[in-house]
């Protein structure tokens, strides 16, 4: 008989391994599942709604509306790819050369080398912050959701729980709250206005832009051009 059954050490190792391999169950039952079914909340949208209530924010709301890819504009999707990735479509993931640019520069913001699918795996399943623990697991979940969803997928998932303000998460809800009409019906302009917050939709606000926010959009816009405007989602199956 094993001396060390039952004791406490023992105890809290069992325990940790289980709790480490239901986390990682559940991250692969959420990559599959999620590969064709609604998402009804992501991480950072709990996390988000936790920090309000545990500040004594009680009137803030995540708020989302999930919708299909048909029923979401085109230009919102190239709007994103051309202010956040424009690599996505033959990208296995990660931008190489954008890492390798940052880590040369020795700059520890890394979201300017995160890839919409890196941003996917993040907002679904994981905390909001920085650190290379979380950078670490992003990059493992990021494989696993290229490996399993389409471009198009991850395009749509990116799309419907990507934050846009206060509380306003995924297009949907973007485009009720700043436009007053649904996701499919935003314009060229909108789309890229949306796109403008991204990298920091509570600083930025889509209802208020400032100068900065409006050059931005427009040279989003531009990039949307380049690119080929709806061709471009067209020729790669977006």
């Amino acid at each position: 008989m094993n001396k060390y059954k039952g004791s406490p050490g023992q105890r809290i190792k069992s325990l940790t391994l289980r709790i480490i391999l239901a986390v990682l169950g559940g991250w692969l039952a959420g990559i599959l599942l999620f590969s064709f079914l609604p998402v009804p909340f992501s991480a950072v949208m709990v996390e988000r709604q936790l920090g309000a209530w545990f500040s004594g924010h009680f009137d803030y709301v995540a708020h989302s509306d999930w919708v299909g890819h048909d029923d979401i504009s085109p230009w919102i999707g190239l709007a994103v790819i051309a202010s956040e990735d424009q690599k996505f479509p033959v990208h296995w993931g990660f931008d190489m050369a954008a890492i390798e640019s940052v880590l040369d520069s020795r700059d520890e913001r890394m979201r300017g080398a995160s890839t919409l699918s890196q941003q996917t795996a993040k907002n679904l399943f994981l905390w909001d912050g920085r650190s290379w623990l979380r950078k670490g697991l992003e990059a493992g979940l990021t494989v696993g959701i290229e490996t399993v969803w389409t471009k198009r997928r991850i395009l749509t998932v990116y799309l419907n729980i990507a934050e846009f303000g206060a509380g306003t998460f995924g297009v949907e809800a973007a485009a009720q709250r700043y436009f007053h009409k649904p996701a499919s019906r935003l314009t060229m302009s909108e789309a890229a206005l949306l796109a403008a917050v991204l990298p920091n939709p509570i600083r930025f606000h889509a209802d208020a832009p400032s100068g900065y926010i409006r050059q931005r959009q427009q040279w989003i816009m531009r990039q949307m051009r380049q690119l080929g405007g709806e061709r471009f989602l067209q020729r790669n199956r977006l």
